[in-house]
């Protein structure tokens, strides 16, 4: 054995880590042997926790900003982009590495999880900072090419200036709690989430009117309640209550590493910065038909956000599950693990998505009372909801290639959401139909993105099954 790995046993299995290691070990047992739906409850829900409190961040700051008036709303909402650009490079690296550690895990490669989690941290952290410096460089051009109209951009140059300075922060905070899942320690993530949610809603109302910092204060309540959340997802790790170990030793910037990273979190990483592209190209069409378009565009994403990302946990949790199970050569129990998760995201986006459409008025009423931004918010909320559960199972397909170490596939899938379907929509429908064609835009996208994924998922799952009669 060598030194490096004499190293990491010594601290994986010292007396002061054999708790937590137990701990983990019965973790790793449940995964792969546990009732399954119980699994996917266990897994899933604190990540259903996590996604739900991810959107409050942005819809807290929606909420007191509101007050300031449209222009302020809207200023929120092409910020989004910005923040979804930070969030699409953080989740690439992130993301990129769950499959391989759960992988990692499931095969009992301990060590080699530890190194690519430090790497890909380390990675992210350096990436991210070099962003950050460069948006800030260039602040003005930026905020003009989200879609900021002249009434827009004072608001929104003061949101994205505190947005790119914890950059750095969120690649943290997203890295950890991707970590935390890959090794099915959701709990932990979901901690760290809600604390950080909590400290933001306390401090919006404070800095934004009490203290007077208007849209600047939300971002800045942000980027504190960000610290917060990465200090609660460092401690598990900091107190040995984890499989995986972070320390700087273990920063491996090797080829290898790095391929299977990119690999991996290129696809996510794509998809995500496909969905700002997407999103920047919206903002900009709805900036042509006036601030009320644009802060009606902003009210329905986030919630519409709020929903989806409920289900969407699911799909989350339900990727280390797989990954476990691939690791371990346990595919009919990786396949009827997508199956239990599919039904329950039906169930869950089929409830979701009525309720929302039947309440859709009284939500947007909670941000603004404007006529013509509530007719518009409607369209945008109704039809979304109305294809809710394809969109959400499109997203569960994607985790499902990305656990399965199918990069190809997790790719197109991402590409055929943002770029093959979204975008053509978006410019065709409001051609056609000025703002109610964009309001359709999405729901459009994801009725074709949907057709894409079962037409992607049934050769793997043939493929699965296949590999399972070989292993028995």
């Amino acid at each position: 054995m060598s030194e490096e790995n004499k190293s990491f046993a010594e601290e994986a299995n010292g007396p002061e880590a054999s708790e937590a290691r137990q701990r983990s070990e019965a973790r790793r047992k449940l995964i792969l042997e546990g009732n399954l739906l119980k699994v996917i409850f266990v897994i899933a829900l604190p990540q259903v926790v996590t996604m739900l409190i991810d959107s409050f961040y942005n819809i807290a700051d929606t909420f007191f900003v509101s007050r300031i008036g449209d222009a302020a709303i809207a200023a929120v909402g092409v910020n989004d982009s910005l923040m979804m650009i930070i969030r699409a490079v953080s989740i690439g690296f992130g993301m990129g590495s769950s499959g391989i550690i759960s992988r990692s895990l499931g095969a009992k490669k301990d060590e080699f999880a530890s190194r690519v989690a430090v790497t890909t941290w380390f990675t992210a952290a350096a990436t991210l900072s070099v962003v950050a410096v460069t948006g800030s460089v260039f602040l003005h051009p930026l905020v003009n090419m989200l879609g900021a109209t002249d009434t827009v951009r004072p608001y929104s140059m003061q949101y994205a200036r505190w947005i790119l300075l914890s950059a750095p922060i969120t690649a943290t905070t997203v890295c950890l709690s991707q970590i935390l899942r890959s090794e099915g320690n959701t709990v932990f993530s979901m901690i760290g989430s809600v604390s950080g949610c909590l400290i933001n809603i306390i401090l919006d109302p404070i800095l934004i009117s009490y203290m007077g910092l208007g849209v600047a204060g939300a971002a800045i309540a942000t980027d504190i309640s960000k610290v917060i959340s990465m200090v609660i997802l460092l401690s598990p790790f900091l107190r040995r209550k984890c499989i995986i170990i972070l320390k700087p030793s273990y920063f491996t910037p090797k080829k290898e590493i790095y391929a299977e990273l990119g690999k991996m979190g290129a696809p996510v990483m794509m998809r995500s910065c496909m969905m700002s592209f997407a999103t920047i190209l919206t903002n900009n069409i709805a900036a042509g038909f006036g601030d009320v378009a644009l802060a009606a565009l902003s009210v329905a994403n986030k919630s519409l956000r709020l929903v989806a990302s409920a289900i969407m946990g699911f799909g989350h949790g339900f990727q280390p599950i797989a990954g476990y199970c691939v690791g371990a050569k346990k595919y009919a129990r990786a396949l009827k693990a997508f199956k239990y998760t599919t039904i329950i995201g039906a169930i869950i986006g089929l409830a979701t998505g009525g309720a929302l459409s039947l309440f859709a008025r009284q939500v947007i009423q909670i941000f603004s009372k404007n006529e013509a931004l509530l007719e518009l918010g409607l369209i945008f909320i109704r039809t979304q909801s109305a294809v809710l559960v394809p969109h959400v199972w499109g997203m569960i397909v994607s985790g499902f290639f990305m656990a399965l170490g199918q990069p190809v596939r997790a790719g197109v899938m991402g590409l055929s959401r943002q770029l093959i379907a979204l975008i053509p929509s978006v410019l065709i429908l409001s051609w056609l139909f000025g703002e109610v064609g964009l309001a359709c835009a999405q729901a459009a996208s994801d009725v074709i993105t949907f057709i894409l994924a079962l037409i992607l998922v049934i050769p793997v799952i043939r493929r699965l099954q296949a590999m399972q009669k070989e292993t028995q």
